[in-house]
C-alpha cells in the first residue's frame, strides 16, 4: 500500500527476531521438562499469533501485524528449538545429519502450499496492486482519494487476515492430535548449568562458526525468497508473475533437498556444503550481473543450491557437542536474526533505484553472494577440523 521497502521488511524483523527472542528460553524449557511439552507450547504460541490476525485487521494497525507475527514466532522458536535435536536424537550418529535433512524436506512442501494460497488466494484479489502504474513500474495507491484508500484498504486487508485465521486453527488441530501421541522422551533432564553449557560450546570450533554460518544462511535465504517479487517487479512483470517464480524456485529447493540427502550418504556432508555455496555465489553473480530474465532465472535457481545448508549446518554444528545440545540448538536457532537484520539492509539499497550501471534490485544481491561465501569458507573449515 504505502509502505517503503525498507518500513515492510519490520515483518521480517519481526519474524526472524521472534527466533532470537525466544530460542533459549525454549531449550531450557525443553531441558527441564520434554521436547513434547516443547512441542505443545509452540503451536500455542504459533495459533495465537495467527489468530491476533483477524484483530489486526478490524483496527488497521500495521503495528498489530508485526506484534502478531513476533508472537507466532515465538511459537516456531520452540519447535525448531524442540523439534530439530529431537529428531537427531532418534537414531545413530553417523546419519543424525541426513535424517534431519529428510525430516525438514517437509518444510519447503508447506512453504510451496503456502506460495500456491499467497498467489491464488492473496496477491490474485489485492485492491491496491490493481493500481498498477505500468510506466513508472510502481503502485499508485497513494494517488487515490481517501474513500477509495479506505475501500481497497479493508478489503486487502480482509484477503491477508483470513488465511492466517485457517492457519490458526489447523495449528490447534495440530496441537490435539500431538497431545494424545506418545513420543519417546530422548530430552537431557539432567541440570546442566546454562552458563557452563554456554563455555563449552564456544570453546567447540565447529560449532562457533557454524552459528555464524547458519546467520549467513538464513540471511540469504530469506533475501532471495523475499526479494524475488521485487526482482520480477522490476523487469516489468506483476507480483503474481514474481509469486509464480518464487513458486518455482521452492519446487528446485524441495527437489534438490530430497537429491541432496540421498547424496550425503556417499559425499562427506562439510564437502557437499562448500560445493553448494559455490554453486550459490555462481547463481547470485548472475542475477547481480544480468538485467533482465537471464537474471531472474539465476535468482530462481539459487534455491537449488540453498537447499540442504540450513540442516547441514545444523548436522555438523551439533554433531560433537555431547550433553550441550539443547542448547547449543538454541544457538543455532537464534542464528535465524540474519533474517531479520540482512534484507532490512537489501531493502535500503533497493531504495537507492540505480547503484552505478546496475538497478539497484540487481546490485542489492551482492549480499547474499557475500553470504554464501561465508559458508563456502565453514563447508571447508569443518571438513578440515573434523578430519583432524
Amino acid at each position: 500500500m504505502e509502505l517503503t521497502n525498507t518500513k515492510a521488511t519490520l515483518i521480517q524483523f519481526a519474524f526472524y527476531g521472534g527466533y532470537t527472542t525466544m530460542a533459549i528460553p525454549a531449550a531450557l524449557f525443553a531441558q527441564k521438562y520434554s521436547y513434547k511439552k516443547g512441542v505443545l507450547l509452540g503451536l500455542s504460541l504459533y495459533a495465537t499469533g495467527a489468530l491476533l490476525f483477524y484483530p489486526a485487521a478490524q483496527l488497521q494497525m500495521f503495528g498489530f501485524f508485526v506484534g502478531s507475527l513476533y508472537i507466532l514466532t515465538f511459537g516456531l522458536a520452540f519447535l525448531e528449538t524442540t523439534c530439530n535435536p529431537f529428531i537427531l536424537s532418534l537414531g545413530a550418529k553417523e546419519t543424525a545429519t541426513r535424517r534431519l535433512n529428510l525430516a525438514q524436506s517437509f518444510n519447503p512442501m508447506g512453504s510451496f502450499l503456502g506460495m500456491i494460497v499467497a498467489a491464488r488466494f492473496v496477491l490474485a484479489n489485492l485492491n491496491a496492486d490493481k493500481h498498477f502504474d505500468k510506466a513508472n513500474n510502481k503502485i499508485e495507491f497513494s494517488t487515490l482519494n481517501e474513500a477509495t484508500k479506505a475501500m481497497d484498504r479493508l478489503h486487502d486487508l480482509a484477503v491477508i487476515r483470513d488465511p492466517y485465521v485457517a492457519l490458526g486453527l489447523v495449528v490447534l488441530a495440530m496441537l490435539v492430535v500431538i497431545a494424545v501421541v506418545k513420543m519417546p522422551d530422548t530430552a537431557h533432564h539432567e541440570q546442566i548449568h546454562p552458563l557452563q553449557s554456554m563455555k563449552r560450546l564456544m570453546k567447540n570450533k565447529v560449532y562457533r562458526t557454524g552459528v555464524i554460518a547458519q546467520i549467513a544462511y538464513v540471511a540469504a535465504q530469506i533475501m532471495c525468497w523475499t526479494f524475488i517479487i521485487q526482482y520480477a517487479e522490476n523487469l516489468g512483470l506483476s507480483k503474481e508473475a514474481g509469486q509464480y517464480h518464487n513458486m518455482v524456485a521452492m519446487g528446485m529447493f524441495i527437489l534438490s533437498r530430497l537429491v541432496s540427502t540421498f547424496i550425503l550418504k556417499y559425499v562427506n556432508a562439510s564437502k557437499l556444503l562448500m560445493w553448494f555455496a559455490i554453486g550459490g555465489i555462481t547463481t547470485t553473480a548472475g542475477a547481480i550481473l544480468i538485467v533482465g530474465l537471464p537474471g531472474l532465472y539465476c535468482l530462481v535457481a539459487t534455491s537449488i543450491f540453498m537447499s540442504l545448508m540450513f540442516p547441514t549446518i545444523y548436522g555438523i554444528a551439533l554433531g560433537n557437542v555431547g550433553q550441550d545440545t539443547t542448547l547449543g540448538s538454541a544457538g543455532l536457532v537464534m542464528a535465524i536474526v540474519g533474517g531479520a537484520i540482512m534484507p532490512m539492509l537489501q531493502a535500503m539499497i533497493m531504495d537507492l533505484k540505480t547503484v552505478g550501471p546496475l538497478p539497484a534490485v540487481n546490485a542489492s544481491f551482492i549480499l547474499p553472494l557475500l553470504c554464501f561465501v561465508v559458508i563456502a569458507l565453514y563447508g571447508k573449515y569443518s571438513y578440515t577440523i573434523l578430519n583432524k
